[in-house]
């Protein structure tokens, strides 16, 4: 195991990180590439050991209080699809697809205690312009259990303007792949630190959904949706993103446009999903990447995603945090028997680009894990292979 990085060096690379998001591109690239830091710790079921491991993995990576000290935290979750209705059997969502609230009230409970002035749990939930708090009683959470956890609690459905006067715009400083960039809700701007808080998945669009696939879901569907107004954004979100991963249309003119000639660009959704990603995480750049591996899913994002898969709980019993998404996912994704430096064709990116290699190519961060020190567990002894979803199609 690598010697652990000093509270000097944490703060120096979070320093960069932040003034990356002011200072443009030449910033972004120097500092991501460098912050390279990933911890890995072992737990095994979803109980007091979450927040012990993260805690320790915290420290590994050089300290929470340096990030979050008097500072607003954004924390984007993951929970994927409806509350009700789509399960693998009788399992809850939190036990396959969607991050744990044991997990999230542990970050909570921990940035509280690093001393954060305010934390923001936001997710796009569909559930028109209900409040998130709603969207989470609906599947039996009880949101007060994470105001208690920490201090100054928030909740933002950012699937609409919600508590915001005006969309936040957020450029990409390389002109982008396929968008020059995107209007999100105000809680992505409205803050000093923005945290990916993602599950442990495969992507049948994408190959692997995690701490940069998440990011997806900061897109409000009264702008990117196939329901979506031609010149402005909807009060109501309505439908889903398919347009986006298909390419049959383009934002209302409100929005900033794509880069490339709707009249010529792809409309594969293995070339347009990973594109998308490196879009967003380069002009939302994310500061800290915690994936939530205890218990999850082989199979797809979604336990009834698509009739064509079949869907499988899995127990890995791992936690993954790190300081670049890009360093974090490939981790990650070699946690799951995965080579990160595979290209479409190979598993787990069969049918799809490598959004690990088109972030690495436009600056975001490391993929190639000679390049990433990695803290806590070593990878190999953490390593619970997933199946490639060519394996777990239909007869």
């Amino acid at each position: 195991m690598k010697s652990i990085a000093s509270r000097r060096e944490f703060l120096g690379a979070m320093g960069m990180a932040a003034g990356a998001y002011i200072a443009g591109p030449a910033l972004l690239n120097a500092e991501t590439l460098n912050a390279s830091r990933v911890a890995i710790g072992m737990c095994p079921e979803y109980n007091h050991q979450v927040a012990e491991t993260l805690a320790t993995m915290f420290d590994q990576l050089g300290g929470l209080q340096r990030l979050v000290r008097g500072k607003t935290v954004a924390i984007k979750l993951n929970l994927t699809g409806p509350p009700t209705g789509n399960r693998l059997g009788d399992m809850p969502n939190a036990m396959t697809h969607w991050v744990h609230p044991e997990v999230i009230g542990a970050v909570v409970h921990l940035m509280g205690q690093a001393g954060a002035q305010r934390v923001r749990l936001l997710e796009s939930s569909p559930n028109g312009t209900k409040s998130l708090q709603e969207f989470m009683a609906a599947a039996g959470w009880n949101p007060g259990e994470f105001v208690s956890a920490g201090h100054n609690v928030e909740f933002e459905n950012t699937n609409f303007l919600g508590s915001g006067k005006s969309y936040a715009r957020f450029m990409v400083p390389y002109g982008g792949l396929l968008y020059t960039g995107f209007d999100l809700n105000h809680s992505y701007r409205d803050t000093d630190v923005f945290v990916s808080l993602a599950k442990l998945k495969e992507h049948r669009t994408a190959g692997i959904t995690l701490s940069m696939k998440n990011c997806f879901g900061t897109t409000p569907c009264t702008i990117y949706s196939q329901q979506s107004p031609e010149d402005e954004p909807s009060i109501v979100p309505v439908g889903y993103r398919m347009d986006m991963h298909l390419g049959s249309r383009v934002p209302p003119k409100s929005a900033p446009q794509p880069a490339v000639d709707f009249a010529t660009w792809s409309h594969d959704p293995g070339y347009r999903m990973p594109r998308i990603v490196t879009d967003v995480v380069s002009s939302r750049p994310i500061h800290l990447a915690i994936i939530d591996g205890v218990h999850t899913i082989q199979g797809g994002e979604l336990p009834q995603q698509s009739p064509k898969f079949v869907h499988q709980a899995i127990h890995p019993g791992v936690l993954i945090a790190g300081l670049n998404c890009v360093s974090t996912d490939a981790v990650a994704t070699a946690v799951m028997g995965f080579d990160p430096m595979a290209d479409r064709g190979t598993p787990p990116f069969e049918t799809c680009d490598s959004t690990l290699k088109l972030a690495e190519h436009v600056g975001v961060g490391a993929r190639d894990l000679r390049r990433i020190e990695v803290l806590g567990t070593p990878i190999a002894k953490a390593r619970c292979p997933f199946r490639p979803l060519s394996q777990l199609m239909q007869a």
